[in-house]
Protein backbone atom coordinates (compact mmCIF):
# COMPACT_ATOMS: atom_id res chain seq x y z
CA UNK A 1 0.00 0.00 0.00
CA UNK A 2 1.36 3.29 -0.96
CA UNK A 3 -0.66 6.61 0.90
CA UNK A 4 -2.42 8.91 -1.38
CA UNK A 5 -0.19 12.24 -0.94
CA UNK A 6 -2.77 14.30 -2.78
CA UNK A 7 -5.71 14.30 -0.80
CA UNK A 8 -5.98 14.24 3.10
CA UNK A 9 -3.43 12.62 5.67
CA UNK A 10 -3.74 9.16 6.09
CA UNK A 11 -6.06 8.63 9.38
CA UNK A 12 -4.93 6.81 11.85
CA UNK A 13 -7.35 6.08 14.79
CA UNK A 14 -6.20 4.54 17.98
CA UNK A 15 -8.32 2.63 20.13
CA UNK A 16 -7.60 3.36 23.77
CA UNK A 17 -9.40 0.22 26.25
CA UNK A 18 -9.52 0.20 29.69
CA UNK A 19 -6.22 -1.30 31.18
CA UNK A 20 -4.04 -0.01 28.62
CA UNK A 21 -0.39 0.72 29.18
CA UNK A 22 0.28 5.16 28.74
CA UNK A 23 3.53 3.79 26.92
CA UNK A 24 1.95 1.66 24.58
CA UNK A 25 -1.10 4.01 23.86
CA UNK A 26 1.80 6.75 22.65
CA UNK A 27 3.43 4.67 20.35
CA UNK A 28 0.87 5.26 16.78
CA UNK A 29 1.07 9.11 17.77
CA UNK A 30 4.90 9.68 18.55
CA UNK A 31 6.11 7.51 15.24
CA UNK A 32 3.30 8.31 12.82
CA UNK A 33 3.29 12.09 14.25
CA UNK A 34 6.89 12.45 13.34
CA UNK A 35 6.03 11.68 9.77
CA UNK A 36 6.30 14.57 7.19
CA UNK A 37 6.94 15.30 3.89
CA UNK A 38 9.39 17.21 2.48
CA UNK A 39 7.51 20.21 2.31
CA UNK A 40 6.32 19.91 5.91
CA UNK A 41 3.13 18.49 5.54
CA UNK A 42 1.95 15.71 8.09
CA UNK A 43 1.68 11.87 6.67
CA UNK A 44 -0.79 11.09 9.07
CA UNK A 45 -3.57 12.49 10.86
CA UNK A 46 -3.82 10.37 14.47
CA UNK A 47 -6.65 10.32 16.70
CA UNK A 48 -7.04 8.35 19.70
CA UNK A 49 -10.98 7.08 20.42
CA UNK A 50 -12.42 5.60 23.28
CA UNK A 51 -15.09 2.50 22.62
CA UNK A 52 -17.94 4.94 24.66
CA UNK A 53 -16.26 8.15 24.66
CA UNK A 54 -15.84 8.10 28.24
CA UNK A 55 -12.00 8.40 29.83
CA UNK A 56 -10.45 4.61 30.05
CA UNK A 57 -8.15 3.41 33.00
CA UNK A 58 -4.55 3.29 32.04
CA UNK A 59 -2.94 0.31 33.79
CA UNK A 60 -0.58 3.15 35.47
CA UNK A 61 -3.34 3.84 38.31
CA UNK A 62 -4.44 7.33 36.10
CA UNK A 63 -7.28 7.52 34.08
CA UNK A 64 -6.87 9.01 30.78
CA UNK A 65 -9.47 10.81 28.92
CA UNK A 66 -9.45 11.47 24.73
CA UNK A 67 -11.13 13.97 22.57
CA UNK A 68 -13.02 10.98 20.49
CA UNK A 69 -15.70 8.72 20.70
CA UNK A 70 -16.12 5.95 18.65
CA UNK A 71 -17.39 7.52 15.43
CA UNK A 72 -13.90 8.49 14.76
CA UNK A 73 -13.11 4.74 13.68
CA UNK A 74 -15.74 5.40 10.64
CA UNK A 75 -13.41 7.20 8.67
CA UNK A 76 -10.60 5.63 9.70
CA UNK A 77 -7.37 4.28 7.01
CA UNK A 78 -5.88 2.76 9.56
CA UNK A 79 -6.93 1.33 13.12
CA UNK A 80 -4.40 1.03 15.95
CA UNK A 81 -5.50 -1.66 19.33
CA UNK A 82 -2.84 -0.84 21.78
CA UNK A 83 -2.24 -3.49 24.23
CA UNK A 84 -4.47 -4.41 27.50
CA UNK A 85 -3.84 -6.45 30.61
CA UNK A 86 -7.49 -8.08 31.35
CA UNK A 87 -7.63 -10.55 28.75
CA UNK A 88 -10.45 -12.36 30.79
CA UNK A 89 -13.26 -12.04 28.76
CA UNK A 90 -11.28 -12.63 25.67
CA UNK A 91 -11.11 -16.12 24.14
CA UNK A 92 -12.89 -18.22 21.63
CA UNK A 93 -16.56 -18.37 21.71
CA UNK A 94 -17.13 -15.25 23.98
CA UNK A 95 -18.56 -12.19 22.73
CA UNK A 96 -16.65 -9.07 22.44
CA UNK A 97 -17.33 -6.93 25.85
CA UNK A 98 -19.88 -3.76 24.65
CA UNK A 99 -19.38 -1.02 23.46
CA UNK A 100 -16.62 -2.50 22.13
CA UNK A 101 -18.21 -5.03 19.28
CA UNK A 102 -20.43 -2.03 18.53
CA UNK A 103 -17.42 0.11 18.72
CA UNK A 104 -15.66 -2.06 15.95
CA UNK A 105 -18.56 -2.71 13.46
CA UNK A 106 -17.81 1.25 12.91
CA UNK A 107 -14.41 0.53 10.75
CA UNK A 108 -15.13 0.47 6.81
CA UNK A 109 -14.28 -1.98 4.81
CA UNK A 110 -10.81 -1.86 3.40
CA UNK A 111 -9.35 -0.02 6.79
CA UNK A 112 -5.82 -1.18 7.68
CA UNK A 113 -6.12 -3.15 11.75
CA UNK A 114 -2.82 -3.16 13.46
CA UNK A 115 -2.45 -4.54 16.59
CA UNK A 116 0.36 -3.91 19.23
CA UNK A 117 1.65 -6.56 21.84
CA UNK A 118 -1.41 -8.11 23.32
CA UNK A 119 -4.36 -5.99 21.87
CA UNK A 120 -3.98 -8.74 19.07
CA UNK A 121 -6.53 -10.22 21.62
CA UNK A 122 -9.08 -7.97 20.33
CA UNK A 123 -8.27 -8.86 16.80
CA UNK A 124 -8.57 -12.21 17.41
CA UNK A 125 -11.87 -12.38 19.37
CA UNK A 126 -13.47 -10.46 16.43
CA UNK A 127 -12.32 -13.13 14.47
CA UNK A 128 -9.69 -10.93 12.38
CA UNK A 129 -7.16 -13.18 12.43
CA UNK A 130 -9.20 -17.14 11.94
CA UNK A 131 -6.72 -18.73 9.64
CA UNK A 132 -4.13 -16.02 8.83
CA UNK A 133 -0.58 -15.47 10.86
CA UNK A 134 0.05 -13.40 14.20
CA UNK A 135 1.74 -12.52 16.70
CA UNK A 136 1.89 -11.27 20.48
CA UNK A 137 4.05 -11.06 23.47
CA UNK A 138 5.86 -14.32 23.95
CA UNK A 139 5.08 -14.49 27.24
CA UNK A 140 1.52 -14.80 26.16
CA UNK A 141 1.90 -16.70 22.78
CA UNK A 142 1.02 -20.31 24.77
CA UNK A 143 -2.13 -19.12 26.42
CA UNK A 144 -2.98 -17.18 23.00
CA UNK A 145 -2.53 -20.23 21.04
CA UNK A 146 -5.26 -21.93 23.42
CA UNK A 147 -7.57 -19.20 23.64
CA UNK A 148 -7.43 -18.80 19.53
CA UNK A 149 -6.44 -22.43 17.67
CA UNK A 150 -7.65 -20.94 14.03
CA UNK A 151 -4.81 -18.53 14.68
CA UNK A 152 -1.44 -19.45 12.99
CA UNK A 153 0.60 -17.71 16.18
CA UNK A 154 4.28 -17.02 15.53
CA UNK A 155 5.54 -16.27 18.89
CA UNK A 156 8.94 -15.77 17.42
CA UNK A 157 8.90 -12.51 15.40
CA UNK A 158 8.95 -8.76 16.40
CA UNK A 159 5.92 -8.46 13.98
CA UNK A 160 3.77 -10.09 11.68
CA UNK A 161 2.33 -7.79 7.99
CA UNK A 162 -0.40 -10.03 6.50
CA UNK A 163 -1.25 -7.28 4.09
CA UNK A 164 -4.60 -5.44 5.94
CA UNK A 165 -4.03 -7.13 9.17
CA UNK A 166 -0.55 -7.05 11.03
CA UNK A 167 0.28 -7.90 14.92
CA UNK A 168 3.27 -7.13 16.71
CA UNK A 169 4.95 -8.21 19.98
CA UNK A 170 5.63 -6.01 22.68
CA UNK A 171 6.64 -2.21 23.10
CA UNK A 172 9.78 -2.22 21.49
CA UNK A 173 8.52 -3.94 18.52
CA UNK A 174 5.11 -1.82 18.24
CA UNK A 175 7.61 0.89 17.44
CA UNK A 176 9.19 -1.34 14.97
CA UNK A 177 5.86 -2.29 13.48
CA UNK A 178 4.93 1.84 13.08
CA UNK A 179 7.83 2.13 11.38
CA UNK A 180 6.99 -0.75 8.71
CA UNK A 181 4.20 0.76 8.35
CA UNK A 182 5.75 4.44 7.36
CA UNK A 183 7.94 2.54 5.18
CA UNK A 184 5.35 0.30 3.73
CA UNK A 185 3.12 4.00 3.34
CA UNK A 186 5.65 6.51 2.04
CA UNK A 187 8.99 4.55 1.52
CA UNK A 188 12.29 4.23 3.56
CA UNK A 189 13.43 7.72 3.61
CA UNK A 190 10.53 8.95 5.36
CA UNK A 191 10.92 5.98 8.06
CA UNK A 192 14.42 6.90 8.39
CA UNK A 193 13.43 10.58 9.04
CA UNK A 194 10.63 9.24 11.72
CA UNK A 195 13.21 7.45 13.21
CA UNK A 196 15.35 10.19 13.70
CA UNK A 197 13.41 12.21 15.26
CA UNK A 198 11.98 9.59 17.61
CA UNK A 199 16.13 8.30 18.19
CA UNK A 200 15.22 5.18 17.70
CA UNK A 201 16.58 2.29 15.23
CA UNK A 202 15.27 2.99 12.05
CA UNK A 203 14.77 -0.94 10.66
CA UNK A 204 14.74 -4.08 12.62
CA UNK A 205 13.43 -7.66 10.14
CA UNK A 206 10.06 -8.29 11.60
CA UNK A 207 11.30 -11.71 11.30
CA UNK A 208 13.46 -11.08 13.89
CA UNK A 209 13.53 -13.09 17.12
CA UNK A 210 11.48 -11.44 20.29
CA UNK A 211 13.19 -12.83 23.36
CA UNK A 212 17.28 -12.30 22.85
CA UNK A 213 19.66 -12.35 25.82
CA UNK A 214 21.43 -9.32 25.95
CA UNK A 215 23.23 -9.04 29.15
CA UNK A 216 25.15 -5.19 29.61
CA UNK A 217 28.66 -6.40 28.70
CA UNK A 218 31.47 -5.23 31.00
CA UNK A 219 33.74 -2.65 29.39
CA UNK A 220 36.98 -4.76 29.29
CA UNK A 221 34.32 -7.96 27.57
CA UNK A 222 34.54 -7.66 23.97
CA UNK A 223 31.99 -7.04 21.60
CA UNK A 224 30.70 -6.95 18.10
CA UNK A 225 29.89 -3.22 17.80
CA UNK A 226 32.69 -1.69 16.08
CA UNK A 227 32.87 -4.63 13.40
CA UNK A 228 29.42 -3.68 12.61
CA UNK A 229 30.31 -0.27 12.21
CA UNK A 230 33.25 -1.26 9.90
CA UNK A 231 30.83 -3.54 7.88
CA UNK A 232 28.54 -0.55 7.67
CA UNK A 233 31.58 1.66 5.57
CA UNK A 234 32.09 -1.66 3.18
CA UNK A 235 28.48 -3.18 2.29
CA UNK A 236 29.90 -3.02 -1.20
CA UNK A 237 32.47 -5.28 -0.76
CA UNK A 238 32.61 -8.87 -0.41
CA UNK A 239 33.75 -10.05 3.43
CA UNK A 240 33.73 -13.45 4.50
CA UNK A 241 32.51 -14.84 8.23
CA UNK A 242 36.47 -15.01 8.80
CA UNK A 243 37.55 -12.24 8.28
CA UNK A 244 34.98 -10.05 10.52
CA UNK A 245 36.18 -12.41 12.88
CA UNK A 246 39.69 -11.36 11.94
CA UNK A 247 38.74 -7.32 12.55
CA UNK A 248 36.92 -8.54 15.88
CA UNK A 249 39.68 -9.98 16.68
CA UNK A 250 37.72 -13.68 17.71
CA UNK A 251 37.51 -16.71 16.77
CA UNK A 252 34.77 -17.55 14.03
CA UNK A 253 33.02 -19.45 16.42
CA UNK A 254 32.80 -16.98 19.49
CA UNK A 255 32.11 -14.44 17.16
CA UNK A 256 29.04 -15.81 15.39
CA UNK A 257 27.84 -16.53 19.10
CA UNK A 258 28.50 -12.87 19.94
CA UNK A 259 27.09 -11.50 17.11
CA UNK A 260 23.87 -13.28 17.39
CA UNK A 261 23.49 -12.71 21.23
CA UNK A 262 24.38 -8.62 20.31
CA UNK A 263 22.03 -8.71 17.60
CA UNK A 264 19.32 -11.73 16.85
CA UNK A 265 20.37 -12.68 13.88
CA UNK A 266 23.48 -14.19 12.30
CA UNK A 267 26.15 -12.37 10.39
CA UNK A 268 25.07 -13.38 7.13
CA UNK A 269 21.46 -12.04 7.68
CA UNK A 270 21.83 -9.27 9.13
CA UNK A 271 24.68 -7.94 6.56
CA UNK A 272 22.19 -8.90 4.16
CA UNK A 273 19.30 -6.99 5.96
CA UNK A 274 21.38 -3.84 6.06
CA UNK A 275 22.04 -4.55 2.07
CA UNK A 276 18.82 -4.17 1.61
CA UNK A 277 18.27 -1.46 2.89
CA UNK A 278 20.84 0.44 0.92
CA UNK A 279 18.98 -0.62 -1.99
CA UNK A 280 15.90 0.53 -0.73
CA UNK A 281 17.80 4.57 -0.14
CA UNK A 282 19.28 4.00 -3.72
CA UNK A 283 16.74 3.54 -5.40
CA UNK A 284 14.62 6.19 -3.67
CA UNK A 285 17.01 8.75 -3.92
CA UNK A 286 19.08 8.30 -6.85
CA UNK A 287 19.04 7.88 -10.62
CA UNK A 288 21.80 4.96 -10.45
CA UNK A 289 20.97 2.25 -12.57
CA UNK A 290 19.71 -1.14 -11.13
CA UNK A 291 23.45 -2.76 -11.92
CA UNK A 292 24.87 0.32 -10.03
CA UNK A 293 22.63 -0.06 -7.11
CA UNK A 294 22.87 -3.92 -6.57
CA UNK A 295 26.87 -3.40 -6.99
CA UNK A 296 26.80 0.02 -4.60
CA UNK A 297 24.80 -2.04 -2.04
CA UNK A 298 26.96 -5.54 -2.12
CA UNK A 299 24.29 -7.88 -4.23
CA UNK A 300 26.91 -8.22 -6.96
CA UNK A 301 24.44 -8.72 -9.74
CA UNK A 302 21.26 -7.02 -10.75
CA UNK A 303 20.00 -10.41 -10.62
CA UNK A 304 21.21 -11.17 -6.78
CA UNK A 305 19.23 -7.58 -5.87
CA UNK A 306 16.09 -9.06 -7.79
CA UNK A 307 16.01 -12.49 -6.17
CA UNK A 308 16.70 -10.71 -2.47
CA UNK A 309 13.71 -7.83 -2.75
CA UNK A 310 10.99 -10.71 -4.09
CA UNK A 311 11.95 -12.79 -1.26
CA UNK A 312 11.56 -10.36 1.35
CA UNK A 313 9.56 -7.61 -0.15
CA UNK A 314 7.34 -9.14 -2.66
CA UNK A 315 9.07 -6.56 -5.77
CA UNK A 316 11.12 -6.28 -8.53
CA UNK A 317 13.64 -3.49 -7.86
CA UNK A 318 11.91 -1.25 -10.87
CA UNK A 319 9.10 -1.79 -9.75
CA UNK A 320 10.09 -0.67 -5.94
CA UNK A 321 11.62 2.30 -7.73
CA UNK A 322 8.29 3.44 -9.36
CA UNK A 323 6.35 2.67 -5.93
CA UNK A 324 8.29 4.94 -4.16
CA UNK A 325 10.43 7.53 -6.13
CA UNK A 326 7.25 9.63 -6.06
CA UNK A 327 6.54 9.84 -2.45
CA UNK A 328 10.01 9.77 -1.16
CA UNK A 329 11.37 12.57 -3.73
Amino acid sequence: MVADTTSRPHRVVVLALDGVPPFELGIPSRVFGNAFDDAGRSLYEVLVCTADGQPVQSDAGFAIAVAHGPQALADADTVVIPPIHDLSELHVGSALPEPLAAALTLVRPGARMVSICTGSYVLAAAGLLDGRPATTHWQRADEFRRAFPKVRVDQDVLFVDDGDVLTSAGIAAGIDLCLHLVRRDYGAAAANRVARRCVVPPWRDGGQAQFIERPVPEPTVASTAATRAWLLDRLADQISLEEMATHARMSVRTFSRKFRDEVGATPGRWLTAQRLERARDLLENSDLSIDLVAHRAGFGTANSLRQHMRSVLGIAPNSYRRTFRGTAA
